[in-house]
């Protein structure tokens, strides 16, 4: 469970304790959708630059190879060789993103493959129980994420029926562990906090999932067309509701920035797929702000990606012979790339850790932001 061990302003530095290990947060989990992360990374890479947790996906297992296999080998910790937490999302943002392969009734969401076009109906039970077959540590509730921007005649309802799907998450989440073949008996479920960027409804949201006595909650809904400055004030006005003995997880975000000003408000878990999906395409953090290694005035660069960085790759190779590589359209230059930004955005979840127990978190988080705004000399 989840040991508040300070605080520095809103900011919490926590210890979240599971079945399968203590991840130390506030934490950026990596992300594996399909049981790995793209990129060519392996386990053991991930061991190496200081991964405490990976995000696999609900819907995409559940298409392929299908979780029934997937409990049958043994669960996703087998399956992918991998000891440390992992957390499921419940396939509710693949409805949102199917939006025109979609028919959300009471029940559930009927919904087409993305993969074969075949139908696929899932609901509240059906999310927990392929989420049960696979055995993550934490599974998330099946909700809908509506558009940021939708009025509130839409997403008032919307809310409603999240709530009443999460009451049946977690009474299936219950059944599931009496029985003899579940792989996780001591699965943990998340709640979703949803209500667009309307205060009212986030805030009455909060407040009801909260008195569920969960092991952790989730911020969703955000990242999806509202501002970055909508995003922080639906944090300053939710996670106040939401109880601070228990994990709080922004879903889908962000840049080092919006992790930054997200841990000032309180929230202790993150996703996001820009490590891996920026680097799969030549862009690499850096101390100073984002980088193209495709840039021509890489071409002679014999420094590594970032001279304050002790990644696999900074520690042997040259911005030249990445660039090398991408332009050759060698994999090695884009496993090289995810390798140092999942190193990047782990190293940084680590500063703000020592920074909330140092109680000098605000002064860190300026200083990091004003060496991103100065771009590299």
């Amino acid at each position: 469970m989840y040991e508040l061990i300070t605080t520095d302003g809103r900011a919490k530095r926590g210890r979240f304790t599971t079945v399968h290990g203590v991840v130390e947060t506030p934490v950026f989990m990596n992300v594996g959708t399909v049981a790995a992360i793209k990129g060519a990374v392996s386990t053991e890479d991930l061991k190496a630059i200081g991964c405490q947790v990976q995000l696999s996906n609900t819907y995409h297992l559940h298409v392929r190879p299908g979780d029934r296999l997937i409990k049958e080998l043994g669960g996703l910790h087998k399956f992918m060789v991998w000891d440390r937490p992992i957390l499921t999302d419940s396939g509710g943002f693949q409805v949102f993103s199917l939006a025109g392969l979609r028919k959300i009734k009471e029940e559930g969401v009927t919904f087409h493959s993305h993969i074969d076009g075949r139908k696929i109906f899932m609901g509240p039970e059906e999310s927990m129980q392929i989420q049960s077959n696979l055995g993550s540590t934490i599974a998330m509730a099946f909700d809908e994420c509506p558009p940021a921007k939708e009025q509130a005649e839409y997403i008032r309802p919307s809310v409603e029926r999240t709530y009443r799907w999460l009451v049946r998450c977690k009474e299936e989440m219950a059944r599931l562990a009496e029985l003899p073949d579940t792989i996780n008996k001591e699965q943990m479920l998340f709640g979703i906090n949803q209500g667009g960027v309307i205060d009212e409804i986030r805030i009455e949201h909060a407040k009801e999932i909260a008195k569920l006595d969960l092991p952790g909650y989730a911020i969703g809904g955000l990242a999806v067309g509202e501002s970055h400055e909508e995003m922080y004030h639906v944090l300053d006005v939710t996670v106040p509701h939401l109880p601070k003995d228990r994990p709080t997880y922004l879903m889908g975000v962000g840049t080092p920035a919006n992790i930054l000003e997200a841990v000032e408000r309180g929230v202790d878990f993150f996703d996001c797929v820009y490590p891996s999906r920026n680097g799969r395409h030549g862009h690499v953090y850096t101390k100073y702000g984002k980088l193209n290694l495709f840039n021509a005035k890489y071409e002679k660069d014999v420094r590594p990606i970032d001279t304050d960085c002790w990644c696999p790759v900074c520690r042997t190779y040259s911005r030249a012979y990445v660039r090398h590589l991408l332009k050759a359209k060698e994999m090695l230059g884009m496993r090289f790339c995810v390798l140092h930004n999942l190193y990047f955005y782990n190293k940084m979840m680590k500063e703000i850790r020592e920074a909330i127990e140092e109680h000098r978190f605000i002064e860190y988080k300026k200083s990091k932001l004003a060496d991103f705004s100065a771009g590299e000399n």
